[in-house]
């Protein structure tokens, strides 16, 4: 059976102070749940993160990285440097920074390939627009996405990956796709990978969905067949709340 992870993303929120003064209201929280729980933490919170994480259950994630180990690239962060100071995860192809900062299938790729390379388990962030799911083309964006983010990815690769489901137009908005609705998909998602790789690699992927996830929420989606946990964005800067959502089983 699948494990449920529950990963929050602070997005560009939270100074160093704040980071500890949350990671030591959360811990007591959820040291006894049986669920996996990551915070990916902006890039200056990293260190402080990781001191205040050690001895508890929590896993620490930093939200983009570069493909190349080194070089010219001013304001970047690579793989290596994020493994070198004990990073976990790294969220790769956020639909912000799709929208932001360039993003596309080809680089989300490289980020994939250079991630599992030095040992960084990469959470692959997928998404369909508002007109897209209208006109019907959920399931096309969705699986297109995550064939080009899987190229060249071998299957013994697959149990250090996470994917995560992020409606775009669910994404801040306080929207969200019905259980049934993301379900669905994250089942689209996992019969594609099933054609990819074959139907044990899918059974034992894990597919997370995103997307105005709260603690009102969090249980009805988290209990449909399809869905492994969840990526939290705003619901998951404040310890009280968060820990509802990673408890939702209790």
């Amino acid at each position: 059976m699948r494990r449920k992870v529950i990963a929050g993303n602070w997005k560009m929120n939270m100074l160093p102070n704040e980071a500890i003064n949350f990671i030591q209201q959360l811990e007591p929280l959820v040291k006894d749940t049986k669920n996996e729980v990551i915070l990916c933490v902006p890039f200056t919170d990293l260190f402080y993160a990781l001191l205040h994480v050690q001895g508890t259950n929590i896993k620490i994630g930093a939200q983009n990285m570069h493909w190349e180990e080194k070089g010219a690239f001013t304001g970047e962060v690579s793989a290596q440097m994020l493994k070198s100071i004990g990073t976990e995860y790294v969220i790769i192809g956020h639909s912000e920074r799709r929208q932001y900062f360039a993003e596309t299938d080809e680089t989300v790729n490289k980020k994939v390939k250079s991630a599992l390379s030095v040992g960084l388990k990469p959470i692959i962030c997928i998404g369909e627009t508002l007109d897209q799911r209208e006109s019907g083309k959920t399931e096309s964006i969705v699986t297109n996405q995550i064939e080009k983010a899987l190229e060249g990815i071998e299957s013994k690769n697959l149990e250090n990956i996470i994917i995560a489901y992020e409606p775009i137009w669910a994404i801040g908005t306080g929207k969200t796709a019905t259980k049934e609705e993301a379900n669905e998909t994250i089942a689209q998602i996992r019969k594609k990978i099933s054609e990819l790789y074959g139907q044990n690699e899918a059974d034992g992927v894990i597919i997370q969905y995103g997307g105005s996830v709260k603690s009102s929420n969090a249980k009805e989606l988290f209990e449909m067949s399809d869905i492994d946990g969840g990526l939290v964005g705003g619901a998951s800067l404040k310890a009280d709340e968060f820990a509802k959502i990673v408890n939702y089983d209790k």
